[in-house]
């Protein structure tokens, strides 16, 4: 999708700047109150979203959890997205090499510090789950060399805003679209780049079970790890409780011993990080973002062709074919 410009999407970059001016005059954990409050009126507002993340986690966890807990699962769900929002927002400004125990709990962090100092390229893969931007800010922070892949917003203004803030606090952000040749120089010279590892990948991605399910996944991140032979962490940003506490954990390191013996090892590189993100998720189901259309791509579903137009189409059009603009 393109980016967008023009009236309404400079209108709707000044109401976020208005937001973002006005969180910033109260505690977080007052912020974080009011987007709980939010969350109850989205479902009346997006009666979707709701029903996709009861959808979602009827089909991940089967017969194991009851329509009524699948639903409390939802609702929290949709706390978890607007608590994020707000996280988003605010917890750059917080959070430094100086403040960030009094917000942040590192859990089995030791040898993920170690690979860090050592100086050499890392990639870092979590989930939308939690606060998922933490991680990076934090290591960003504490003086690491932090890349994280993006997708750019659809608005073009906030886009630009956004790249900026977090590039103020220390953190790069790519653009994940032609991001192969800059990836590889950053894990080349000793960086460290982070991915969201849940993302759909359309019909060119690799299926890898996901929740019992197959689900698209990018071949990117196992191809980078292949090229600079380097390691990846599986790690999460949790959230403790309803105020500004957090766990900073990993789940999982993967090193390139490990995939070096396999018979396809993009494939048990995905499917290794795969799992990790699926375990931790499952310690705290309700922060994970169910309203993801994690599962959009099918395997083996082919897109319809285009409908060829017709004879008394073409011909209506009385020869201006070659003189339109291409959609």
């Amino acid at each position: 999708m393109k980016s967008r410009t023009g009236l309404r999407a400079w209108l709707e970059h000044i109401a976020l700047r208005v937001v973002f001016m006005i969180m910033q005059a109260f505690p977080i954990d007052w912020n974080l109150r009011t987007a709980r409050l939010l969350a109850r009126i989205w479902p009346w507002i997006m009666p979707r979203h709701r029903q996709r993340a009861i959808t979602n986690l009827a089909a991940s966890y089967g017969k194991t959890l009851t329509p009524a807990q699948i639903e409390l699962i939802a609702d929290r769900c949709l706390e978890s997205v607007t608590m994020f929002a707000v996280e988003a927002i605010c917890l750059p400004r917080l959070i430094n090499r100086f403040t960030w125990p009094r917000y942040i709990k590192p859990v089995n962090f030791q040898e993920t510090l170690d690979l860090l100092m050592g100086g050499k390229g890392l990639i870092l893969v979590t989930g939308h789950y939690g606060s998922f931007e933490l991680v990076g800010h934090l290591l960003a922070n504490l003086g690491f060399n932090m890349t994280a892949v993006m997708r750019p917003l659809d608005n073009a203004y906030i886009n630009d805003f956004l790249v900026n803030a977090r590039r103020t606090h220390g953190l790069t952000l790519l653009d994940k679209k032609g991001a192969t040749a800059d990836a590889e120089r950053i894990l080349t010279n000793g960086g460290t780049l982070g991915f969201i590892g849940d993302q759909d990948a359309g019909r060119k991605g690799l299926f890898v079970d996901f929740f019992g399910r197959p689900a698209s996944t990018y071949k990117s991140i196992g191809l980078l790890a292949m090229t600079a032979q380097c390691p990846i962490v599986v790690g999460y940003a949790r959230r403790q409780g309803k105020v500004a506490q957090y766990e900073v954990g990993v789940q999982r390191v993967i090193h390139p011993h490990e995939w070096e013996t396999q018979e396809d090892p993009l494939r048990w590189i995905t499917e290794a990080y795969s799992r990790a993100i699926e375990a931790f998720v499952r310690d705290e189901p309700e922060q994970y973002l169910w309203i993801h259309r994690r599962w959009k791509s099918e395997p083996g579903r082919k897109r319809k062709p285009k409908r060829a137009p017709s004879d008394s189409m073409v011909a209506g059009r009385t020869g201006a074919i070659q003189s339109e603009p291409r959609p």
